[in-house]
This record gives C-alpha cells, structure tokens and sequence, in this order.
C-alpha cells in the first residue's frame, strides 16, 4: 500500500487521485507513514459506511 501510493503520487496523472488508506492492522504510526506516502485520508477497520462515505465524498468533492 505504501509503495503503490508513493508510484501513484510520483505519476504526474496520479497527483490529484485521492487515497484513502484502509487498514486491518492498525499499528502506532501507521497513519504518519500513510500520509507521509501521500495518501490523503487513513481510516482504520472496522470503519462505519458512514465514515467511510463522508471520507470518499470529501476527497471527491476536493478534486471536482
């Protein structure tokens, strides 16, 4: 996940694509470690579809 978002963010055309990192295994600094990578938004699991949805509706009203 973190490889894929530094190659994504390192594409020109990947610049405005929103990230949101999800993740099962949530460790201390896993979210700096996301961020620092460029994704724009770190939900851990279990998230509510209601968390999740304000998250993809933010990021997509961002890039519109």
């Amino acid at each position: 996940g973190l490889e894929a978002t530094r190659r994504i963010r390192q594409n020109e055309r990947g610049a405005d694509v929103p990230i949101i990192a999800l993740t099962a295994l949530a460790m201390p600094g896993d979210q700096e470690r996301c961020l620092a990578a460029g994704a724009d938004a770190y939900l851990s699991k279990p998230v509510s579809l209601k968390q999740l949805s304000q998250t993809i509706e933010r990021h997509l009203a961002v890039n519109k």
